[in-house]
């Protein structure tokens, strides 16, 4: 099966919609209130709206309380809650949806990581002292050959440019957000369309 294609901080139907239409499976609808890409329920209702069941909703949480991800999650039909902080095991436990974890790991630690971590899904994102992803720092992909990826989101610096080698990894999906934007939680449709595309072409 080909990758699949998360793309992650939209903010506004219209950038859900053509990320939809050009092939993604996934929208990633971020919930930290300090991250310029972050969005309230209402907003976050208009874009489930907009695209139906034509793609997965991700909701994305960084230490939130546990009655808050609960309302987004009915509300909101949520297909996959992604757990982005410092959660502990029992906080992701317990969900009636699959969970993501997400690893901000630095380069190197990435098999120990996988293979100590608990999580129906793991997302591997590049470390930084301060901020909870977003950061469009690149990881080194090199390091992620040879380890089985079958249920881990490559996330971290990806683009247009990387989005082809990091599909190529073979991982379950890809996972883009600065990449493809024009300002921070405005998505670019056209950098939009070549990432999915190149995505799809890595093999």
């Amino acid at each position: 099966m080909a990758v699949r294609v998360k793309i992650c901080g939209v903010t506004k139907a219209a950038d859900a919609c053509a990320a939809v239409d050009a092939g993604a499976d996934m929208i990633g609808l971020n919930f930290h209130a300090p991250s310029p890409r972050s969005v309230d329920i209402e907003s976050a209702a208009e874009i489930r709206e907009a695209i139906g069941k034509r793609a997965q909703v991700v909701g994305v949480f960084v230490n939130a309380a546990r009655s808050f991800i609960e309302q987004c999650r009915a509300r909101l039909e949520l297909d996959l809650i992604q757990f982005h902080g410092d959660e502990t095991d029992s906080d992701i436990a317990g969900w009636p949806i699959p969970v993501i974890r997400a690893l901000r790991i630095i380069p190197g630690d990435a098999h120990a990581a996988i293979a100590r971590a608990a999580g129906d899904y793991l997302l591997l994102d590049t470390f930084h002292a301060s901020l909870y992803g977003g950061t469009g720092i690149a990881r080194p992909l090199d390091e992620l050959r040879g380890i089985e990826l079958s249920r881990v989101f490559i996330s971290g610096g990806l683009n247009p440019a990387n989005a082809a080698a990091a599909a190529a990894l073979n991982p379950f999906a890809i996972d883009c957000a600065s990449g493809v934007e024009r300002a921070p939680g405005v998505k670019d449709h056209s950098k939009l369309r070549s990432f999915i595309a190149n995505a799809r072409n890595s093999r």
